[in-house]
């Protein structure tokens, strides 16, 4: 392995306060209680990569803007990508609005990523394999020296696999509620915290 690449949302970064504010505003709008708007995100998070958004679609309801002030690292984040930075080539594969570089940079780990793909610049979205390919072509490498680390089956895992990466999928926010079904979604590995990468990519037998 020569590249790791990484989605950001509710892999690297803590999205948990966006999640509340728009449930939230969801539940106010439909005059119900916060717990029972929550169940339909549940099972909109089983198959949906935006499952807020997919709840409150069905439901009639349009969202705010996201308001990306409320993100954060999770705890942890910057030492798990400074761990890996030196052994590894380091990059981003995430479905994110325009500013991602400056964003990371505000956060403390722009300095760690070479290639940064991001959806607003890419012109195209994950599950597309063309911010893969892109992503691929940038850092100058093959798909098999590479391992794509993300949150969700159907956007990072299933798509990565299908170009010849390997897979690391961390079971962190709505991803619990994901299933593997079918082998097509069946990562290399599970973590259930980035804080696990670092010694799971010091193991002998990984990959």
């Amino acid at each position: 392995m020569k590249w790791v690449f990484f989605d950001l949302g509710a892999t690297l970064v803590d999205e948990s306060a966006v999640y509340k504010s728009r449930c939230e505003f969801a539940a106010r709008q439909l005059g119900i209680d916060i717990d029972e708007f929550m169940k339909m995100v549940y099972e909109q998070a089983a198959v949906s990569p935006t499952p807020i958004r997919s709840a409150a679609k069905a439901c009639g309801i349009v969202l705010p803007e996201w308001d990306s002030s409320l993100e954060k690292l999770y705890a942890g984040a910057s030492d798990v990508v400074s761990a890996l930075h030196g052994k590894y080539r380091l990059g981003i594969i995430a479905n994110q609005s325009l500013g991602t570089q400056e964003r990371i940079d505000n956060w403390g780990i722009g300095k760690y990523f070479d290639v940064v793909m991001a959806s607003a610049e890419a012109g195209c979205a994950k599950p597309d394999p063309r911010i893969f390919t892109a992503a691929l072509q940038k850092a100058g490498c093959e798909a098999g020296e590479a391992v794509m680390i993300g949150d969700r089956l159907d956007n990072d895992i299933v798509p990565a696999k299908k170009l010849g990466m390997k897979t690391v999928w961390v079971r962190q926010a709505y991803a619990i509620y994901q299933s593997i079904d079918d082998e097509s979604k069946r990562p290399d590995h599970i973590v259930d915290s980035i804080e696990e990468l670092p010694a799971l990519f010091d193991d002998p037998m990984f990959f």
